[in-house]
């Protein structure tokens, strides 16, 4: 097969930390099973983020409004606010996917165990975008972010990372 000779080299994806965060949550709500899968509200309670270039506390009131398919799959539908430790607000968004293979389904749903399950069995990964009006942190309105999850004792924590 011969490449399209439009096509390019270009710079090698690469990512550099952003930050680590722990979002405390909230008891699930089940909205129940809908037209596109069952839909729940893991809450947003508050938390913790801290990086080289930001740290602060999640502000509690969003939360992920998961969808879960029918194959077992959950795609994410997170919407966050952040106060950085200066007192600035950003606004984060991501979606994702969370997939647990089949054989790790009674385990994640033991409330002691999931925990103790090492995140490389499973796949949870984000894609987060930010906006704020704080000019001290308007670069993030400009840089994409990838992130992997994994559960804590009460919530979720993921590495973020700049996409440079």
């Amino acid at each position: 097969m011969t490449m399209d000779p439009r096509v390019k080299p270009v710079a090698a994806i690469s990512t550099t930390p952003l930050f680590d965060i722990v979002v405390d949550l909230n008891p699930r709500l089940n909205i129940g099973d809908g037209p596109f899968g069952r839909r729940i509200l893991f809450g947003a309670a508050g938390g913790r983020f801290e990086g080289p270039r930001l740290r602060g506390d999640v502000v509690p009131g969003g939360g992920d409004w998961a969808l879960f398919r029918a194959d077992g799959a959950m795609s994410l539908d997170v919407r966050l606010t952040l106060r950085t430790h200066d007192d600035a607000l950003v606004h984060m968004t991501y979606g994702g996917r969370w997939i647990t293979p089949p054989e790790l389904r009674a385990e994640m749903a033991d409330s002691v165990r999931r925990y103790q399950v090492d995140p490389s069995r499973y796949y949870f990964r984000t894609n987060p975008l930010f906006e704020t009006g704080a000019a001290q942190y308007a670069w993030l309105n400009d840089i994409v972010c990838v992130g992997s999850g994994y559960l804590v004792e009460g919530g979720v924590a993921c590495h973020i990372s700049q996409v440079v």
